[in-house]
C-alpha cells in the first residue's frame, strides 16, 4: 500500500477494468440527458439507468466510468463534519446481462489486493444475510477469511428501487483504519457508526424483479452496479484523516487558507468555514463547466445556494472583495488532467462566478436594510424573535440565507423563528415535489412506447427523399397498443422506416399524409419516443387503417424546406453570438418551426443594444 495521488487512482481503476473488457466512458455532464426524475447526476450509475431499465442498448455490455456527482441532501452538514461534502467523483464499472457475482467480486478483490496493494488483513466484506452465494464467493474464491466477512439485514445490503422493479443484494468493502478512529467499545466491528471501519466500495447484484405484493421471481438479464467514492478511497490511501486533507482538495483548502490568512485546524467554526467555501467552489466550478447558470430554480438554485453559501463563509472569515475567481484557477488545476472542459472554458467560469458574487454582494446589502427595518419594527413592538416567514421571506425572495439572518439577530439580542422558517421551506419543497411527474423504476418516464420491443428502431430515411413505402408496424393511443384505427381517430404509428423527420434540437417534427389501400391519415407531428422508434401523431381522415399493411409516407415539402431554412439560420445565429460574447455560448433550448426561430443561450449579463446590432 503506497501513498497515490486522487488523480492516479482515477486512471488506475479505469485502466484496470478497461483490461476486463470493459468500455472506459468520459464522465457524462452533471446535467442529466432525458431524465426528468433528478435535477443533478448524483451517482455513477444515474446517467446510464437507460441501459440498467431496458430502454437503451448499451456501446457495450460492460463498461466503466468515473462519473462526477454531486448530492446536496445534506448541505446542512458540510463544513460542519470533516466527512460531508457535495461534489465527489464515483468510480464505477457495469454489467449489462454480461458478467455477475462472479467476475465482480473477483475483480473488486484483485484490484483493490494486488493493484492497490491494500493490506487483506485490513479488509472486510458485508453480504446480504441470506446471500449464500456471494459469501461463498468472496471465501472460497477470493480467500477471504470467514471471521472478515459479516452478513447484514436489508437495511444494509439490499438495493431496491420503490415497490416494484429490479433490485437485488449488495456486498461492500470496508477498511479497517484503526484504533484510532474508533469509538473504543469492546463490540466495535464492521457497521459501527464510528469511523473506523469505512465502507469504501458497494457492489450490487440486480438479480430479482420486485412485484407490489412484496414478492421476488429471479430477473432473466443479472445487472451489476459498483460504486466507489474516489475522494474516500483517496483518502485511505494517502492515510488522511478526511476528503478535506486528499491531496487535490487540500491544494484547495490550502489556497482558502492564505486568501483568508488564517490556519486550518485552529479553530473550529474557522474550520467550518474553510471546508465550506473548499467543497462548494468545487462544485458550482463543475457545474459551471457543465453549463448551468445560477438562478432561483431547479439545479440553477442549487448552483446559487453553495455559490452564495461560499461567498457568506468568505465574509465570515474576514475576506474582502471577490476572491471565487482565484480559487477556480486551483481547481482548474488539480483537475484538468482528467478534465480538459475546465481548462478550456476557464474565463466563462470566473465571468459565471464573479458576476453571480458580486450580484450576492448587492443582495446582502438589500437584505440588511430590509432586516434592519423588521429588527427596528421588532424593537417598537417589544419582540424579540422574528416569524418564521419573514425570515423564509429574507431567504426565498431576496437571497439572504437563514444563518447569516439568525447570527445578526443574536447581536441584538434576538432569535428567529426557525420551526417557523422550516415549515415554510418545507411547504415550499412539498409544493415543488408535487410538480414532478409520476415515474417508474429508477425515474424512467413509463409510456404507452416502452410496451414495444426495444430492439425494434425505426430508420430515417428522410435527409434525400421527402416519399416512402414502409409496414405500419404498430398503432397505439396515449395508453394502449391497438391493432387498428378508423375515420376520426387520433392516433401514433410506428414504422420500421420513414421519411419524416422527428422533433429533435429544437427542431418541429415533420407533417404530411400516410395513406393505406384502405384508408388515409394526416400527420399534425413527428416525435422520437423510447429506444430510436418514431411516432408519427396523426389524424385518420378516409377510411380505415391497420397494423401489418403497407403504406406511403409523404412529407409536406413546403413546411419542410421553410422549417430547413430556419433550422439554417439558427446556427448562423449562433455562430454570430459566439463570435460576439465569445466561445461560451452554447444551445440551451430552440424552438424552429416554418415560421419564426426562437434561440436559447447561457450568458452571465443581459445582452446590450450595440451587442445585438453587432449579432
Amino acid at each position: 500500500m503506497e501513498w497515490t495521488g486522487l488523480n492516479e487512482l482515477r486512471e488506475s481503476y479505469l485502466k484496470f477494468f478497461e483490461s476486463k473488457g470493459c468500455l472506459r466512458h468520459k464522465s457524462y455532464p452533471l446535467v442529466p440527458q432525458n431524465d426528468n426524475s433528478l435535477l443533478l447526476i448524483v451517482a455513477g450509475m444515474a446517467p446510464l439507468k437507460p441501459y440498467f431499465t431496458g430502454q437503451e442498448t448499451p456501446p457495450r455490455t460492460r463498461m466503466t466510468t468515473c462519473q462526477k456527482c454531486i448530492r446536496t441532501g445534506d448541505i446542512e452538514n458540510v463544513g460542519k463534519t470533516a466527512r460531508h461534502g457535495t461534489y465527489f467523483e464515483m468510480l464505477g464499472n457495469f454489467s449489462f446481462g454480461d458478467y455477475f457475482k462472479k467476475e465482480a467480486i473477483a475483480w473488486a478483490w484483485e484490484y483493490v489486493t494486488q493493484v492497490l496493494k491494500l493490506p487483506k488483513d485490513r479488509l472486510y466484506i458485508s453480504v446480504y444475510e441470506d446471500d449464500d452465494e456471494a459469501e461463498k464467493i468472496w471465501h472460497e474464491d477470493a480467500g477471504v477469511p470467514m471471521d472478515h466477512i459479516v452478513r447484514m439485514g436489508k437495511e444494509d445490503n439490499f438495493w431496491e428501487a420503490g415497490t416494484d422493479g429490479p433490485c437485488g443484494p449488495c456486498s461492500e468493502i470496508y477498511f479497517d483504519r484503526g484504533e484510532k478512529y474508533g469509538c473504543g467499545k469492546p463490540d466495535c466491528k464492521v457497521g459501527c457508526d464510528c469511523d473506523r471501519y469505512m465502507e469504501f466500495w458497494n457492489l450490487v447484484f440486480t438479480q430479482f424483479e420486485r412485484h407490489e405484493d412484496g414478492t421476488y421471481t429471479p430477473l432473466k438479464q443479472k445487472n451489476i452496479d459498483t460504486g466507489m467514492g474516489l475522494e474516500r478511497l483517496a483518502s485511505i490511501m494517502q492515510d488522511v484523516d478526511s476528503i478535506f486533507d486528499v491531496d487535490t482538495v487540500k491544494a484547495i483548502r490550502d489556497h482558502v487558507c492564505k486568501i483568508a490568512g488564517c490556519e486550518y485546524g485552529k479553530e473550529y467554526k474557522k474550520d467550518v468555514s474553510i471546508r465550506v467555501i473548499t467543497d462548494h467552489i468545487r462544485s458550482v466550478t463543475f457545474m459551471a463547466s457543465d453549463g448551468i447558470l445560477p438562478s432561483n430554480e431547479g439545479r440553477g438554485y442549487v448552483m446559487r445556494r453553495l455559490l452564495r453559501r461560499a461567498v457568506r463563509h468568505g465574509k465570515l472569515l474576514g475576506i474582502n472583495g471577490l476572491f471565487l475567481k482565484d480559487l477556480v484557477k486551483t481547481v482548474v488545476d488539480c483537475n484538468k488532467c482528467e478534465y480538459n472542459e475546465l481548462e478550456e472554458k476557464y474565463d466563462y467560469i470566473v465571468k459565471v462566478l464573479t458576476t453571480e458574487e458580486q450580484n450576492f454582494n448587492a443582495t446582502i446589502d438589500r437584505g440588511m436594510k430590509i432586516l434592519d427595518d423588521l429588527i427596528a419594527q421588532m424593537q417598537k413592538d417589544g419582540k424579540t424573535e422574528l416569524d418564521g416567514e419573514s425570515c423564509f421571506k429574507l431567504s426565498d425572495t431576496y437571497g439572504f440565507p437563514i444563518d447569516l439572518t439568525r447570527e445578526i439577530l443574536e447581536e441584538k439580542g434576538m432569535t428567529c423563528d426557525e420551526e417557523g422558517f422550516a415549515e415554510c421551506y418545507a411547504k415550499q419543497r412539498e409544493t415543488a415535489k408535487n410538480a414532478h411527474a409520476a415515474t417508474k423504476y429508477m425515474g424512467a418516464d413509463e409510456t404507452v412506447f416502452h410496451k414495444i420491443d426495444k430492439d425494434f428502431h425505426t430508420e430515417f430515411i428522410g435527409y434525400d427523399k421527402l416519399e416512402g413505402d414502409s409496414e405500419i408496424s404498430f398503432i397505439t393511443t396515449d395508453d394502449e397498443l391497438i391493432d387498428n384505427a378508423k375515420a376520426g381517430d387520433e392516433v401514433y404509428i410506428v414504422s420500421s422506416q420513414t421519411p419524416f423527420y422527428a422533433e429533435s434540437g429544437g427542431q418541429v417534427g415533420d407533417i404530411g399524409t400516410i395513406v393505406t389501400e384502405s384508408g388515409k391519415c394526416r400527420v399534425v407531428d413527428t416525435q422520437k419516443v423510447v429506444a430510436g422508434k418514431f411516432a408519427h401523431k396523426a389524424v385518420v381522415e378516409e377510411g380505415e387503417i391497420a397494423v401489418g399493411q403497407k403504406a406511403h409516407f409523404t412529407v409536406d415539402r413546403k413546411t419542410r424546406y421553410a422549417v430547413m431554412r430556419n433550422h439554417s439560420c439558427a446556427h448562423l445565429l449562433q455562430a454570430a453570438l459566439r463570435k460576439v460574447l465569445g466561445e461560451h455560448v452554447h444551445q440551451a433550448g430552440q424552438l424552429v418551426d416554418a415560421h419564426r426561430l426562437r434561440f436559447d443561450f447561457s450568458h452571465f449579463n443581459a445582452m446590450t443594444a450595440e451587442e445585438k446590432l453587432k449579432v
